[in-house]
């Protein structure tokens, strides 16, 4: 897989309201079959289409069933559980913008004009892309690509909005990323034994060999991730530095400092610390708001959807033309 489609992947699912078990907000979607034959679910009496639904399974069938230069579907790679996944994350993707639209309507929250220009000129070029084989597959029009389109920029533009006051600010020290060896033991007995031997100066990867209780021994790590006792002494530690025994609730543990601040993975952390920050302000409104949402599933529609994987279908730039379009 690409890089650059990497981020737009991470970007479409770090938003992404998982249905897992057909769930809303918390709550069940109605199973049924009285919504009208071309809708795939309903949400607070905003419709999905059939149309809408193929657009994102053609493309999540090829960003999903073609990653990093393996085609799954030609060499056959648990079809069945390939599939139910893509419907899966396809379902969750649609649902998450119908709610997120919902929302920006309660919130006040448009397309400007220079927007709506920018999906105009995405949807053509989108649609110009598909073909003939991938137009009658999805039946859709340029004019449902750029419905389709609108929907996409106006979730995007929501979330953006209640994120926007964020503190993007990450310090060094909040972020730091350390690499480092470990030893855990869980008796008080091996961990005099691992004390006496480093002490003698033995090589520290050969004792841990020994001795490690744990899966690796190799650690890369940031604040929160070992327990706090751990923690606390490994960041006091120079590079080529060995803390002291260190006891914590479960055991005891010996850390050797490698790397005390790896820059490139540190910097890489603040932009997680960030998202986490935006995700947890988003959900509290979200989430109180998806609560009171009803929703139904038409079951049927949904099932009787079956993937093109012949490679007819090839079609995986729909996230990628409006992202680069927006920015």
């Amino acid at each position: 897989m690409k890089k650059k489609k990497k981020r737009i992947l991470t970007g479409i699912l770090a938003m992404t309201l998982l249905l897992g078990g057909c769930r809303i907000g918390g709550r069940e979607v109605v199973i049924t079959g009285g919504l009208g034959s071309q809708d795939v679910f309903r949400i607070g009496g905003e419709s999905c289409e059939l149309t809408e639904a193929k657009v994102y399974l053609a493309n999540y069938q090829n960003i999903y069933g073609k990653s990093y230069g393996i085609d799954l579907w030609e060499r056959g790679f648990h079809k069945d559980k390939l599939t139910e996944y893509i419907k899966e994350i396809a379902l969750s993707e649609m649902s998450r913008i119908v709610c997120m639209d919902l929302l920006a309507s309660e919130q006040e929250i448009s397309l400007s004009e220079e927007e709506k220009q920018k999906i105009e000129h995405a949807a053509k070029e989108y649609y110009q892309s598909l073909t003939e084989e991938e137009k009658e597959f999805t039946n859709a029009s340029e004019s449902d690509i750029k419905s389709m389109y609108e929907d996409y920029v106006l979730a995007d533009k929501v979330y953006k909005s209640l994120t926007a006051g964020i503190d993007a600010e990450v310090s060094d020290d909040e972020a730091r990323i350390m690499e480092g060896m470990q030893i855990y033991v869980k008796s008080k007995k091996k961990a005099k034994e691992v004390e006496q031997k480093l002490a003698a100066g033995e090589d520290f990867a050969a004792v841990a060999s020994n001795y490690n209780k744990k899966t690796v021994i190799e650690i890369t790590f940031g604040r929160g991730e070992l327990p706090v006792e751990v923690e606390r002494a490994a960041f006091e530690l120079d590079n080529e530095e060995i803390s002291s025994c260190i006891e914590a609730e479960e055991g005891y543990y010996f850390i050797k400092c490698i790397n005390k601040f790896d820059e490139e993975l540190t910097d890489a952390n603040k932009f997680k610390i960030v998202e986490t920050r935006e995700k947890a302000a988003f959900d509290d409104v979200y989430e109180e708001f998806v609560s009171g949402l009803d929703s139904k599933l038409n079951a049927k529609a949904w099932e009787d959807i079956t993937l093109v994987t012949d490679g007819s279908i090839t079609t995986d730039s729909f996230f990628e033309i409006i992202t680069d379009a927006m920015n």
